[in-house]
């Protein structure tokens, strides 16, 4: 894998799909969207097409020069919006390097495939909120105990735990430890969630189930009573929703638990309409499809036009009733989206979400649509695709991967291929841009990056200290996609798995948090709440190189410089004047001193670390 040198990277022609670039990323089927190139003056460039494929032939649209600068000569394009999936890329003619393409993956001086050309979303867009919000994830049973809890009547599926006791993380009662979290308990510690500058919360499942974790719902009619019922979640969205924050939910589209009423009711009546609900071996078997061997958890059969309706189609679906008052849910995110619909011959996937989009736009909520995906999910997000993902692929394992110690302890399921080992940063970057240049940019950002969840091992106990574990943070803020904290990362909390990352959050034990960690983590939310660049601007790899990464975050009127060590190393130095700095840029995270050219117009970006620096550019 071949470094990322600061000085060519700046020499390079750049595009991508932000506001720099492209002022409106979602335009409506029928127009036109206006797209720029930035071509360095020493380039040479001196012509510029945009190639598109409106209705399915390659076309050649010639670029007007829009502006020149000191540094740069913007190009300006006009794409026809033919269909719902456009993509584009720029062809570069003239000067000493002639003939070149631009896609999403960089220049290349050949012919290459279509898979990285530039995409435009689709409206509806995903909302605007999604793309500026910082989700904050609870696992309710973990997160905190109202005082009612103590008077509800622990079911007979469930192992009884206090709020002290260790997780059985690997167990016969890993799923049925049950600590008694609940939705009351949420509402109470809404400050805390606020303070640390999340503006969107995240439950896991809060339908009645037989686990602690609740995929394998038995009813989607109603909150689970152990969690305090409909009325619960009334008042926890209540609350949010004063406090000007968004909730969302967490719906199982590919299968329900073995317990459902639909099931029970398929396995009672073979000639019910639920019997078309789920995948039977045959008319006179109860055999049924399961989720990766899993008994408890029923795979859905989408087509069941019923099923569909009840489900995800229209107000009175499941999708569409919990976003009515009084829970006023602004979204969901869809567990396993990526195996929704899909088995065998079937793939009713993209009808599924068809059918949810339009449910959550008729809402009139601006709702979010983000689903689970643990690989590339480029065909799921292009054209009417899921809004967002969880950005596992393309942010959690590349970032996990460059940052994890040597030596760090991680315990995956069984089946699931090995942790990526530590890599270098030119690596990690490789396969980010890789993943970014083959989606919409509103896409990317609009998913989550994240860094743990309840389905992985704890990021600090695989970076294992403190000062590594704030570059992480620190990436996890400031590159594009919305930032994921899953409760209890911010204090250090640790876990060598999705299960034993579960650990109830220590409101009892506030003596064993890690206030620096948290510290950072508040200063990081602010940095990003007040940067236009962070939220909605794009992105410009500088350097990548073993211990070391940089890249540049742009908008209309700002520019910041962010380096990113996880160990000390020789001084990383960029040339100053295709950097834009210009007089003293002061450092606004990270506590280095502001930074100056030299006299050979070279800034030199310290050398220690682990660190994690901002700058803030003219």
């Amino acid at each position: 894998m071949t470094p990322v040198d600061p000085a060519s990277a700046l020499a390079l022609p750049h595009s991508d799909g932000s506001a720099l670039f492209v002022p409106d990323d979602a335009p409506a089927v029928g127009s036109t969207a206006t797209v720029f190139l930035r071509v360095p003056t020493g380039d040479g460039a001196t012509g510029v097409h945009v190639r598109s494929t409106p209705d399915g032939e390659a076309e050649l649209f010639p670029g007007t020069v829009d502006r020149t600068t000191p540094t740069d000569t913007w190009w300006r394009c006009e794409v026809p919006v033919r269909n719902p999936d456009t993509h584009y890329r720029f062809l570069l003619t003239g000067g000493p390097r002639g003939y070149r393409w631009l896609t999403g993956a960089g220049v290349h001086g050949h012919e290459v495939t279509d898979a990285a050309d530039f995409r435009l979303a689709v409206p509806p867009a995903a909302p605007g909120w999604a793309r500026d919000a910082v989700v904050y994830q609870v696992f309710p049973d973990r997160f905190a105990r109202s005082p009612a809890a103590d008077g509800r009547r622990t079911p007979a599926w469930a192992h009884p735990a206090r709020w002290q006791d260790p997780v059985d993380a690997f167990g016969p009662t890993v799923a049925t430890q049950l600590y008694g979290g609940d939705l009351d308990g949420v509402t109470a510690h809404l400050d805390h969630v606020a303070g640390l500058g999340a503006d969107t919360v995240y439950l896991t499942p809060f339908f009645p189930a037989e686990s602690n974790h609740r995929y394998n719902a038995t009813d989607f009619t109603a909150v689970d009573p152990l969690l305090g019922g409909d009325e619960a979640l009334a008042r926890l969205s209540d609350a949010v929703h004063r406090r000007g924050m968004r909730l969302l939910g967490d719906l199982t589209t590919n299968h329900c638990g073995d317990t459902h009423t639909w099931f029970r009711r398929a396995l009672a009546d073979r000639g019910s309409a639920e019997r078309g609900f789920f995948y039977f071996a045959g008319p006179d078997s109860d055999a049924y499809e399961n989720w990766l061997g899993y008994d408890t958890l029923v795979k859905f059969d989408f087509g069941s036009a019923e099923l569909r309706r009840r489900l995800v189609e229209g107000p009175d679906s499941t999708a569409g009733r919990w976003l009515r008052p009084p829970f006023s849910l602004d979204g969901w995110r869809i567990d396993v989206g990526q195996m929704t619909g899909r088995r065998g011959r079937d793939d009713h996937n993209r009808a599924v979400v068809r059918a949810l989009r339009r449910t959550l736009a008729d809402s009139g909520r601006d709702a979010l649509l983000l689903a689970e995906h643990s690989f590339d999910a480029s065909a799921d997000l292009a054209g009417e695709g899921w809004h967002g993902v969880m950005d596992y692929a393309r942010f959690s394992t590349p970032v996990r991967s460059w940052l994890r110690a040597p030596d760090a302890e991680e315990h995956r399921h069984p089946g699931l291929p090995p942790p990526v080992p530590r890599l270098p940063a030119e690596a990690s970057v490789a396969t980010m841009r890789a993943f970014t240049a083959a989606r919409p940019w509103r896409a990317t950002a609009t998913s989550w990056s994240i860094l743990s969840s309840h389905d992985t091992a704890r990021i600090r106990t695989l970076v294992r200290t403190r000062e590594v574990h704030e570059v992480a943070a620190g990436l996890l803020f400031t590159l594009p996609g919305a930032p994921m904290v899953f409760a209890g990362d911010e204090l250090g909390l640790t876990g060598t798995s999705g299960e034993a990352a579960r650990t109830p959050f220590p409101w009892h034990a506030p003596e064993t948090w890690d206030g620096q960690t948290l510290d950072a983590y508040r200063a990081l939310a602010a940095l990003r709440r007040r940067s236009t660049a962070l939220r909605r601007g794009g992105l410009r790899w500088l350097a990548a190189d073993g211990d070391v990464m940089a890249f540049l975050r742009e908008a209309p009127g700002e520019r910041l410089l962010v380096l990113a060590r996880r160990a000390p190393g020789r001084p990383l130095r960029l040339p100053a004047v295709p950097l834009g700095l210009t007089g003293e840029a002061p450092n606004v995270h990270g506590g280095a001193p502001p930074l100056v050219a030299d006299a050979t117009s070279t800034a030199v970006l310290p050398g220690d670390g682990p660190t994690f620096q901002v700058w803030q550019l003219a």
